[in-house]
């Protein structure tokens, strides 16, 4: 028995006509005359189509896959043999994931998900073991970007007074990079066994983690001068070749909005200063992109206290160990796993409740 690909339905999606049609869009605008005048406008259209063009080949490469199983399936109905079952059976267990992992990048279809992100942790409730704590959820985020081949540019470190930070701010450059952290936005709650604690007593921390995409292009924004409160200090940072001693360290508070930017990556307080602005006009042009209050929340979920019963997601270390998305209530029983950057099926599971 022939089966043809396309007399099969595949619906929701796995639907790649609509995606065909926003590529063949994509490609007229390309085409016209005056395509390169903005080039990083025109090089985001780019990565755009070819962010496309590779699911449509993802999604065919599956479907011919998937055909060709249905076809040895139906020939085993009508001449059994164990080994081509054998082979069978490991070609579907090998596609189920490859399948569950494509219905996720299918599903960063919504506005900035294929944005490059700023992704800070922020302390919260528990002094000294929150601080910590910043600096655990720190290594595991850069555990994840390094097993999703994100690239990482380090913004701003404020390290705690004796261990750990009070904020750090990341610039997240990758595929969808947004799309995949914007559900980590919120407070993340830990439960241990304090070392720092002589009595062996058990604690809780938090850390609030704030998640904005990040545009990769020039920002029409204009901020006067007079809105801004400007401070610099010496970077808390090793020094070296990571993030300087000086006093080269910026940080800007644009009164109206009440956001602050920190940035101490570049060698001179000019090029920090200039960072600092960058990326505050990002934020601010997603603020007024999303003024009316539901759509903010779309963007960025609510403004919640850092402490106890606002969080997202909790790491128990003591008196068991598990980690609960409290939003889709997945859990997973190896904290150690996830702190190593082991945080997909969180993501996945919170894109899949989005839908």
């Amino acid at each position: 028995m022939n089966i043809k690909k396309e007399s099969m339905i595949y619906g929701g999606y796995f639907d790649v006509s609509a995606l065909k049609k926003e590529v063949k869009k994509l490609d007229t605008d390309i085409n016209q005359v005056n395509f390169w005048d903005d080039v990083s406008q025109a090089q985001a259209v780019i990565k755009l189509r070819n962010q496309k063009e590779n699911k449509i080949k993802a999604i065919d490469n599956l479907q011919n896959r998937i055909v060709e199983n249905l076809e040895i399936a139906t020939m085993l109905k009508e001449e059994y043999d164990e080994e081509t079952k054998n082979l069978l059976e490991q070609e579907i267990k090998q596609i189920d994931p490859e399948l569950e992992k494509l219905e996720v990048v299918l599903l960063l279809n919504k506005p900035y998900d294929s944005y490059n992100v700023i992704l800070e942790i922020h302390t919260g409730a528990g002094g000294t073991e929150a601080n910590d704590w910043v600096a655990m959820l720190y290594r595991m985020y850069l555990r994840y970007f390094e097993n999703q081949e994100f690239t990482y540019e380090i913004l701003s470190e404020i390290k705690g007074e004796e261990v750990g930070y009070k904020s750090i701010s990341i610039l997240v450059k990758g595929d969808y990079a947004y799309g995949y952290l914007k559900h980590e936005h919120g407070v993340h709650r830990l439960v241990r066994i304090s070392p720092f604690d002589s009595n062996a007593r058990r604690h809780t921390s938090f850390a609030f983690v704030d998640v904005v995409p990040y545009l990769d292009k020039d920002i029409n924004v204009e901020i006067d001068e007079k809105d801004l409160k400007i401070d610099v200090f010496r970077s808390s940072g090793a020094g070296g070749q990571s993030v300087n001693t000086t006093d080269s360290a910026v940080r800007i508070t644009h009164l109206p909005s009440g956001i602050v930017v920190n940035c101490q990556n570049e060698r001179s307080q000019l090029q920090n200063k200039e960072q600092a602005l960058a990326v505050l006009k990002n934020k601010l042009w997603v603020l007024e992109q999303t003024k009316q209050e539901e759509s903010l929340k779309a963007i960025r979920g609510d403004t919640v206290d850092i402490n106890f019963g606002s969080q997202i997601r909790s790491y128990v270390m003591h008196p068991y160990s598990m980690v609960k998305d409290h939003r889709t209530n997945t859990e997973v029983h190896n904290v150690n796993k996830v702190l190593d950057g082991d945080i997909q099926i969180f993501i996945n599971d919170n894109l899949k409740r989005k839908v």
